[in-house]
């Protein structure tokens, strides 16, 4: 068992407030992450309880979910409750995974995440890529998640394996200096007008919807957001994007495209739901179980040495065939012409 099982093994069997001293592989996390790591099975929702009570402490003051924890905080976490199979399931419920590594040193390292796996645990969702990852590294001191993907987003995720890396690439991610780009399919036709280049800075507001999801909508008073997109190629009644993010809002690539009447396709959230439920099918031609962005490339600088680097993870097969597919209708079409009447 890694140091947090028996750190959550503590909490779980004990009825006492409990003092956690943080070392190097905890330094530079936000509390929040951190409790709910070491709490697992503790709904979110009683974590933020906890802290804006005032029940968790950091050297005895009190912290909001946004503190970043330092080597040798130590951190008053009070008693928890969980289900009383908890602690076996903490254990087990975590399987350990191997992803496709694009690039790997003593910093850093960079994968090609799967299409439906999250990059976290919450929300409904038991665990994620980094969980995973932790499990299948027991050994490693620090992993951390450098950036997000949407669970339905494949491509390219980076993670820190020390907390000067972590430091140096949200100090560019915050400066704009990391060159992102994403490969989208979107259902609609590319404006004659746009040309070959279409830039989008609609302002971006976070909403939740009556069901509790979270949504985003182009609203005037939302967060300053800028995409430009790129036409690659196109067929009747769709178009393949290259975006490249000038900022990183919640899911600004997909609705920025559903804004100019160009929704991606598969995408369950801002897409067409009755164009995605016919694609779905296994008889459909062309078809596509899955959201159509994928994360292609990434390019920065080495946090710590500076050096230029540059992370490419290929289109998954499934894209591929969709594109293959566009190809061969649209073959078909020209290669038959008009029906002569």
């Amino acid at each position: 068992m890694n140091e947090l099982g028996k750190i959550y093994e503590k909490l779980v069997a004990s009825d006492q407030v409990s003092m956690i001293q943080v070392d190097e592989g905890a330094a530079g996390q936000r509390i929040d992450n951190f409790l709910l790591r070491i709490c697992k099975g503790v709904p979110k929702s009683h974590i933020y309880r906890i802290l804006r009570s005032g029940e968790v402490r950091v050297n005895k003051g009190r912290v909001d979910a946004q503190y970043r924890l330092v080597t040798g905080d130590v951190v008053r976490v009070p008693p928890v409750r969980v289900a009383e199979r908890a602690t076996e399931e903490f254990v087990a419920a975590v399987p350990p995974a191997r992803f496709h590594v694009l690039f790997e040193d003593e910093y850093m390292l960079v994968i090609d995440k799967p299409a439906g796996v999250a990059v976290h645990g919450g929300s409904g969702i038991a665990f994620g890529v980094i969980e995973q990852m932790r499990e299948a590294r027991p050994l490693g001191k620090f992993l951390e998640l450098v950036h997000r993907l949407d669970r339905e987003t494949s491509g390219v995720l980076m993670l820190a394996k020390k907390r000067a890396a972590l430091v140096g690439l949200h100090e560019q991610i915050r400066d704009n200096r990391i060159d992102k780009r994403y490969y989208a399919c979107a259902h609609g036709e590319w404006a004659s007008d746009w040309g070959r280049r279409r830039a989008v800075k609609e302002p971006l507001l976070k909403y939740l919807t009556a069901d509790g999801e979270r949504r985003v909508r182009v609203q005037p008073d939302g967060l300053q957001s800028h995409t430009v997109f790129n036409l690659l190629e196109h067929w009747p009644g769709y178009a393949l994007v290259e975006a490249e993010l000038k900022t990183g809002r919640t899911h600004q690539i997909r609705v920025h495209l559903a804004h100019l009447g160009l929704p991606i396709v598969g995408d369950a959230k801002y897409g067409d739901f009755a164009l995605n439920k016919v694609l779905a099918r296994a008889d459909a031609r062309p078809g596509l179980k899955r959201m159509f962005l994928h994360a292609h490339r990434l390019r920065l600088a080495h946090p710590v040495t500076g050096e230029p680097l540059t992370f490419e993870a290929p289109l998954p097969d499934d894209c591929r065939r969709f594109l293959d597919q566009l190809n061969k209708l649209r073959n078909e079409a020209q290669r038959d012409g008009p029906t002569a009447i």
